[in-house]
C-alpha cells in the first residue's frame, strides 16, 4: 500500500517521550504511521529517539523540547504547532512525576513540582489541544495514569492523588464529549520496568525487592495503551495481576482498602 500523503497523515504528541513508557508509546505509534510531534524536557534523548523512528518505520518526526510544568507551556506548544499547521489528532497525555517516601520527609517544593507536571500540566494540554479536535469532529486522547490511581498509596501519596486526579478527569470527560468524535482514555499501569523505577530502587533499597511478577513489560503496557487508545475504551488496566487488584479495590469498603494499603505502603517507606 503506497503511503499516504503528508497531508492526510494523521498526527500524534506524545509528552514525557524520552523514556519509558512514552519512548514505548512513540515507537508503537509510527510503527502504526503516524506522524510524530515528541515532547519533553530531554533534547537530546528526543533527538536521538527520532533518528531512530525516522530510520526504522520512515515517518516524519518533529522534536520539540517543552517544561510541560511551567505555566503557559501548553498555550506556547499549541501556538508553536498551529504555526507550523500541524493539527494534533491523537494527544498521549505521558509526562509525569514520582517522590516515592513519606509524606513529610519530602519537600514541600518536590510536592508542588509533582502536581504542577501531574495535573497542572495535563490539564493545561488538554484544554490546548481538545476544543481543536471537538470542532474537527474526531480526535484521540490518551492520559497515562496509574493503578495508585484506584486506592491511597502510603508512601506515594501526592503522586497516587495526582493520578487519582487523572483517572477521574479522564472519565469524566469521556462522558463529557460521548458522540462528539473526540475519545478519551486513561492507561493505568501498575509497577513497570522503566528508568522512574529505577530511580526510585536507587533511593530506597526496599523498592528493589519486590517480586519480578509485579513489575511489568514497559513495551507490553505501551502496547496496550495504545490500542486502548485508538479503540476509545475509557480505562485500560495492563497485566492481569493489576486488573485483579483493582477490582478488588473498587469492591473492598474504604476503610479496609486503607489499612491494607496502609501495611503495604508502609513498608515501602
Amino acid at each position: 500500500m503506497p503511503a499516504k500523503p503528508a497531508a492526510e497523515t494523521p498526527t500524534a504528541l506524545i509528552t514525557g517521550a524520552s523514556s519509558g513508557i512514552g519512548d514505548a508509546l512513540a515507537k508503537c505509534f509510527a510503527r502504526g504511521g503516524y506522524r510524530l510531534v515528541l515532547v519533553a524536557r530531554s533534547k537530546g534523548k528526543l533527538l536521538e529517539l527520532a533518528e531512530l523512528l525516522r530510520a526504522e518505520h520512515g515517518v516524519a518526526v518533529d522534536v520539540l523540547p517543552t517544561d510541560l510544568s511551567a505555566p503557559g507551556a501548553a498555550v506556547a506548544l499549541a501556538a508553536r504547532l498551529r504555526r507550523k499547521r500541524r493539527p494534533v489528532h491523537v494527544l498521549v497525555n505521558n509526562a509525569g512525576a514520582l517522590e516515592q517516601g513519606a509524606f513529610t520527609q519530602i519537600t514541600a517544593a518536590r510536592h508542588q513540582q509533582l502536581i504542577a507536571l501531574n495535573v497542572s500540566g495535563l490539564t493545561a494540554m488538554l484544554s490546548a489541544f481538545v476544543p481543536a479536535m471537538v470542532a474537527r469532529g474526531h480526535g484521540r486522547v490518551l492520559n497515562v495514569a496509574s493503578i495508585a490511581a484506584f486506592q491511597p498509596v502510603p508512601g506515594l501519596a501526592s503522586y497516587a492523588a495526582t493520578k487519582a486526579y487523572v483517572l477521574s478527569l479522564t472519565e469524566s470527560l469521556a462522558e463529557e464529549l460521548r458522540g462528539s468524535g473526540v475519545t478519551v482514555s486513561a492507561l493505568c499501569p501498575g509497577i513497570t520496568a522503566t528508568a522512574m523505577l529505577s530511580s526510585a530502587a536507587e533511593h530506597n533499597a526496599r523498592v528493589s525487592e519486590l517480586p519480578g511478577f509485579l513489575i511489568g513489560n514497559v513495551d507490553e503496557v505501551a502496547a496496550e495503551g495504545y490500542r486502548a487508545c485508538l479503540a476509545g475504551e475509557v480505562i485500560t488496566v495492563p497485566g492481569w495481576i493489576n486488573r485483579a487488584t483493582t477490582v478488588a479495590g473498587r469492591a473492598t469498603p474504604k476503610w479496609l482498602l486503607r489499612r491494607i494499603s496502609g501495611l503495604v505502603g508502609r513498608r515501602l517507606i
